[in-house]
């Protein structure tokens, strides 16, 4: 007699294999899950909290003076810290600037950032609860039914939408390149959805729903695919994931565009961390 045969979901493996890959792109080293401080610098050199040395800019370039005594070494080449380094960002900008810390000197990563065109600095720290008690993102169960087929309407031209972020003192813009339409379950009209570019012509749209704050974070994400020619998509919600704000206190993430809303709850995709 033959053993009764399993068939799997090739739909359900593929996502679990997504989920699987997030959790594991989430957790590593000096990722998202360890920042500790986010710190703007002023025009006096000062001390900033989690970090040796003193910091400062005037405004077009970032200065920290530190001695060799503070332990601070160059991400990018190991070298000692010990006068006055500098560098230049753009806004938006990030750089991976010095680390200090544990047997290593590599336990905590100092990031220097231009948001709203003022400098900051960033910790990030290798032993942060928050990585060290990760154990993956909650998520809803698998649903086909928010699988959706959708269409694609581009801009003639890309439109620059003023947003704001997780930061109350940092503004955001979406670089809008179309809208998706779709219909959603338990929605009689159809949706739209500014869009933004990504690599290889996909999409990604941030939006609310009606599960943010309960059982998900005030606003989450979806990558869509390249549209196919005809300009229909598939927007699978059950790939929608957190912005890193959703896990610290330290992100600038943008928040979606006025009224990019599904009027429904989207119990699909991530949801609120743990802890």
């Amino acid at each position: 007699m033959s053993s009764p045969t399993t068939t799997i979901d090739p739909q359900l493996a593929r996502w679990e294999r997504f989920r699987a890959g997030r959790n594991a792109a989430l957790a590593t080293e000096h990722g998202w899950l360890t920042l500790t401080s986010f710190q703007w610098l002023e025009a006096q050199p000062s001390k900033v909290e989690l970090v040796p040395g003193l910091w400062s800019t005037d405004g077009t370039t970032a200065f920290l003076t530190a001695s060799a005594a503070d332990g601070l070494t160059l991400v990018e080449t190991g070298q000692v810290v010990e006068g006055t380094i500098t560098a230049t960002l753009q806004d938006e900008e990030s750089l991976m600037w010095v680390q200090f810390g544990g047997d290593d000197g590599k336990q905590v990563v100092a990031e220097l950032a231009m948001r709203a065109d003022k400098y900051a600095v960033r910790t990030r720290d290798n032993s942060s609860p928050v990585l060290t008690g990760f154990e993956g993102v909650p998520t809803y169960a698998y649903s086909p039914a928010w699988v959706i087929e959708g269409r694609f309407e581009p801009y003639a031209e890309p439109m620059d939408v003023p947003i704001g972020t997780a930061n109350p003192l940092v503004d955001g813009v979406h670089r809008s390149v179309g809208e998706v339409v779709f219909r959603a379950p338990g929605v009689p009209h159809e949706i739209r959805l500014h869009a933004e570019e990504e690599k290889l012509g996909a999409l990604n749209v941030t939006f609310h729903d009606e599960t943010n704050g309960d059982t998900t974070d005030e606003w989450r994400k979806v990558f869509i695919p390249r549209p196919r020619p005809d300009g229909s998509v598939v927007i699978d919600f059950n790939r929608a994931i957190n912005y890193p704000s959703a896990f610290t206190p330290y992100g600038t993430c943008p928040m979606p565009v006025r009224g990019n809303s599904v009027d429904v709850r989207v119990e699909a995709g991530e949801k609120l961390p743990q802890g």
